[in-house]
């Protein structure tokens, strides 16, 4: 009995790209040239001066908003002590209303959570729910009754620095009677 065996051969086109790397590879070429990756295989990315060039750009930005976004912050705590001056300066004058008078110095803004022993008519829960507002430092507000200048009280933050006087942010900030 004899075996059929069976031999598959190439098809033509896969036949025909065989003969032609056999003929590349004979040429008088050189190898290096002839094994050139094609782009698809070639790594990709930035070279130094690329990086460079956006890490200046970068810097160059952050040099022209950081001093303003800063800034924004002091501001952003003078106008809240501002806002809470005139909450409490808004309290006291309740208080006036209600008991013919405003709190002593002695008293303080205390007064305006905590009802003292002299007051006629007093709001359950106070004048200011919660306690009295800090400043934008997170200070205590100061508070003098009779003002200065014939001001009925003087109600103030003494700024940044939690101490009288002072320039820039370290001004006291005084209540707008």
């Amino acid at each position: 009995m004899i075996d059929n065996i069976q031999v598959k051969t190439m098809p033509q086109p896969a036949k025909s790209q065989a003969n032609n790397y056999s003929d590349t590879i004979n040429d008088k070429t050189p190898l290096s040239e002839q094994r050139r990756p094609s782009k698809a295989y070639q790594q990709s990315g930035f070279t130094l001066i690329e990086i460079m060039v956006v890490i200046v750009i970068l810097a160059i930005l952050a040099g022209l908003v950081v001093p303003k976004v800063v800034g924004q912050s002091d501001k952003a705590r003078v106008k809240t002590t501002e806002t809470a001056l005139a909450t409490v300066s808004n309290a006291l004058d309740m208080y006036k209303v209600d008991n013919s008078r405003y709190p002593t110095t002695a008293q303080g803004l205390d007064a305006l959570t905590t009802p003292p022993a002299d007051a006629k008519n007093y709001p359950d829960g106070g004048y200011i729910k919660g306690g009295y507002p800090t400043d934008g430092w997170e200070n205590e507000m100061q508070y003098v009754a009779p003002g200065n200048e014939g001001r009925p009280y003087d109600l103030f933050s003494l700024g940044a620095d939690g101490q009288q006087g002072g320039e820039g942010q370290d001004a006291d900030i005084y209540a707008k009677l």
